[in-house]
């Protein structure tokens, strides 16, 4: 059976005459009386009771004509929906956004975008960065939010913020009055650190072993707003990249530059040769034209 008998069976029930139908389909009687029989035959059923005057449907044929009719109205409906996806006016989005990265930029990116494009879902998962990086690898999100540098022979890369990381001490403390302060001087420093789990972690733990010592961890967490008042507290010392110091409000802590520079940048990654939806790329092509390298975290989109 073929999509176009039915088409044509259906003009035939709407005109109840072959002949008027074979007018509006542009054929000629005779093919359209033989498609006719070529559908019954095949069926094995009768669905048009022919005679010189009209054609009436049997009741076969208006079984035949009502689910001829569903078929027609649901291909409608893939088109329609289709032509919405390739619009960008739908779609669905699975991103992976490590919870301080989150918060930090992407609420006032997201509520705008979905303005823009309302009937695409975004579905967010929190990961830390590591894991972020490993679902997309898995398939399990279509892009995520990622700390560089990942391997560009597994990813598409789309860098969105650069900064650096900082240092956070007691403003009673015996570096709060530096400007400046090189990571060998934290060596008997007690630190607030990042989960295991947290790109950062790996990140400075590598910092540290590169200028001759392993850290004092003391405490660890993933939330960057206990971090600061634990050395509010005058617990320990943390590092923190320059977003996150920017809204630490707290006046018994200093903010110092960290000296060798740390860059803390950030990018969106897909799996490479994964296939990506229009929806997932419109997302990314959004990011980038608002961040220009660079997503300000109280950007006014």
């Amino acid at each position: 059976m073929e999509l176009r008998q039915l088409k044509y069976f259906l003009t035939i029930a709407k005109c109840k005459s072959i002949t008027n139908a074979a007018e509006i389909l542009h054929i000629s009687q005779p093919a359209l009386s033989k498609m006719m029989k070529g559908l019954e035959e095949e069926l094995g059923l009768t669905l048009l009771l022919r005679s010189n005057k009209s054609n009436e449907l049997t009741d076969a044929g208006l079984i035949v004509m009502e689910y001829a009719q569903k078929i027609f109205s649901e291909i409608d409906n893939m088109t329609t929906t289709l032509n919405d996806l390739t619009n960008l006016k739908r779609g669905e989005i699975q991103i992976g956004l490590p919870p301080i990265i989150g918060s930090l930029f992407f609420p006032n990116i997201m509520a705008n975008f979905h303005k823009e494009y309302p009937n695409i879902k975004m579905n967010v998962t929190e990961y830390g960065a590591a894991k972020v990086v490993k679902s997309v690898k898995d398939g399990e999100l279509d892009l995520g939010v990622a700390v560089l540098p990942v391997d560009g022979r597994t990813f598409n890369i789309y860098p969105i913020v650069e900064e650096r990381m900082k240092l956070l001490v007691h403003h009673e403390h015996r570096l709060a009055s530096l400007k400046k302060v090189h990571l060998k001087e934290l060596k008997d420093e007690e630190l607030i650190f990042y989960h295991e789990d947290f790109a950062l972690h790996d990140i400075m733990w590598k910092k540290f072993i590169e200028s001759g010592f392993e850290p004092k961890i003391l405490f660890k967490s993933s939330q960057w707003d206990l971090m600061s008042e634990m050395v509010a507290a005058n617990l320990g010392v943390t590092i923190l990249p320059e977003s996150i110091c920017n809204r630490v409000m707290n006046k018994r802590i200093r903010i110092i530059e960290l000296i060798p520079i740390t860059p803390w940048n950030l990018a969106l990654i897909t799996k490479k040769d994964k296939y990506l939806s229009y929806a997932g790329r419109t997302f990314i092509d959004y990011i980038s034209k608002h961040s220009s390298s660079r997503i300000v975290y109280n950007l006014k989109l």
